[in-house]
């Protein structure tokens, strides 16, 4: 009866120690007197008691470090780095696994390994060029120092799922002179926007005035080749109107001087009625009504046309 309970628990205990559970997103390596022998994958798995060991339980899930450090530039400037790397198991193939689970003595060494790696990469890359450039190569970096870690991860058992540089910075008074590159660039480039504005103003005001002028000058002349032409053709209706004025009085056997006189004080009346003087003087005698109508008659007689 004993033996028989004695072998229940020793079937008991066997059962036991071959059942292995193994979670998702994991698999267990599985050595035989220190040897690889297979992988298990999630799940239950069976194992030989006393003889197969789990060496390691390897995770398939991505995986992320964040690295900060610094590299010189080829002019000798400090730039300090902030880098993410998102790596993970390559595949679940026996091989792959057995890479991940000896390429490294242990979990510690793996990491040092991998981040001296992304470091490497990236100061020699950073050392072939100058500070001003390292800014705008954010990507050319991620790219080269990319291309040289898949192949060591491949090597390991792992794979690259993302790279980032979420920083690049360089020493305070390196951050204060670029800064202050920046500032003088942008206050020429506002100079000469602004001496351009000015110039396109004046220039504009100049084309403007130029039109106003050639407008006024050409308003002008023709106001005055107007002006002259009415003036002209006064003058010829009046040397009409005299003519024909003067063949009336020469037909009515009026003197000439009448006429003459009658334009004298439409003169005078003009004179009074527009004029802007405050007194005028006008000889209303006798004697001086006759005079000036001699001189008018003298004045006739000199323009008259000799025959």
């Amino acid at each position: 009866m004993n033996l028989i309970i004695g072998g229940g628990v020793a079937g008991i205990l066997v059962l036991v120690l071959s059942v292995v559970l193994v979670k998702q997103a994991h698999v267990a390596v599985v050595t035989r007197f220190g040897k690889f022998t297979r992988v298990m994958y999630p799940g239950i798995n069976i194992r030989l008691p006393l003889i197969e060991q789990i060496y390691k339980r390897i995770s398939t899930q991505n995986r992320s470090v964040e690295l900060e450090f610094e590299a010189i530039s080829s002019d000798q400037a400090n730039v300090r780095f902030k880098a993410l790397i998102v790596y993970a198991v390559q595949d679940e193939l026996a091989e792959t696994i057995r890479k991940v689970a000896f390429r490294f003595i242990d979990e510690k060494s793996f990491m040092q390994t991998l981040v001296r790696s992304i470091e490497g990469s990236i100061r020699a890359f950073v050392a072939t060029k100058k500070q001003a450039e390292v800014l705008t190569l954010r990507g050319e970096i991620v790219t080269a120092v990319a291309d040289h870690l898949e192949h060591s991860l491949n090597d390991w058992g792992f794979h690259l799922v993302d790279l980032q540089i979420n920083d690049i910075s360089f020493d305070e008074a390196i951050m204060r002179s670029m800064a202050q590159v920046v500032s003088s660039s942008n206050m020429r480039l506002a100079a000469e926007n602004e001496a351009q504005a000015q110039y396109l103003i004046k220039t504009r005001a100049a084309e403007a005035e130029a039109r106003a002028i050639r407008v006024k000058a050409e308003a002008e002349k023709d106001a005055s080749e107007l002006k002259g032409s009415g003036n002209a053709h006064f003058r010829e209706q009046v040397a009409r109107g005299l003519a024909e004025a003067g063949k009336i009085l020469e037909n009515g056997k009026v003197p000439p001087g009448f006429m003459l006189f009658t334009m004298w004080l439409d003169g005078m009346r003009h004179m009074a009625e527009h004029g802007k003087g405050n007194v005028m003087f006008l000889d209303g005698s006798n004697e001086g009504m006759e005079r000036t109508i001699k001189q008018m008659m003298a004045m006739s007689r000199i323009t008259e046309p000799k025959p």
